[in-house]
């Protein structure tokens, strides 16, 4: 196994919300050039594509699972400028505000029930955090909560999670209680060519009915 393999690894081995919230902590200084040079992500990019054909310029925007915010850069360079930054991890968060992308941030947990009202956002992307240790797949419940009807969530999530991982039932039981409505899906692609080359994503596309 690679050195970038064993530290995705040591990420997704963490047994809690707080253990994994200091692990990226811990990381935080060294994720770009980690993530970007290192293991070559794609996932940002796509998913702020995606974001672009559907999300008007004005709309407010969750980044949940912010990172250090480079999907919020990426946002911002397409002209999107009311972002708000959410983490579990202060650590990140603190290399977000070095971006000056953000207008808000705020340290919450995937999974858990989020501190916004109900409807107060027009769009949500979560990219990177619906993944093996992290955030579980009741956390599309709460950002169809928080995100407006008519409003997009935009996510990357793993074939392999989809099917095993509990994401395919709520993603259809969402559907099937008339709460989001699918758009698109994108082709599998390899998100980590470095750091995980046999691992596939796709990023999902949903615009929120009720």
């Amino acid at each position: 196994m690679t050195e970038e393999q064993n530290l995705i690894q040591w990420v997704y081995s963490s047994k809690n919300e707080q253990e994994l919230g200091e692990r990226y902590d811990q990381w935080a200084s060294s994720y770009e050039k980690d993530l970007i040079g290192d293991f070559g992500w794609y996932g940002p990019p796509s998913s702020v594509t995606a974001a672009a054909k559907y999300v008007p310029k004005d709309s407010r925007i969750l980044d949940a699972g912010a990172g250090t915010g480079l999907v919020g850069q990426l946002l911002n360079e397409h002209g999107y400028h009311n972002l708000v930054a959410m983490d579990l991890s202060e650590g990140m968060l603190d290399q977000a505000r070095k971006k000056n992308v953000y207008g808000e941030f705020q340290q919450m947990v995937m999974g858990e029930s989020l501190g916004f009202p109900t409807d107060s956002f027009d769009a949500a992307l979560s990219v990177g955090v619906l993944t093996v240790g992290h955030a579980p797949a009741s956390s599309l419940n709460e950002l169809v909560r928080v995100v407006r009807p008519g409003g997009h969530i935009i996510f990357t999530l793993r074939p392999d999670l989809y099917e095993d991982g509990g994401f395919k039932e709520v993603q259809t039981a969402l559907e099937s209680e008339g709460k989001w409505k699918l758009v698109e899906m994108g082709d599998p692609m390899q998100a980590l060519p470095k750091g995980e080359p046999d691992v596939l994503h796709q990023v999902w596309v949903y615009e929120v009915t009720s």
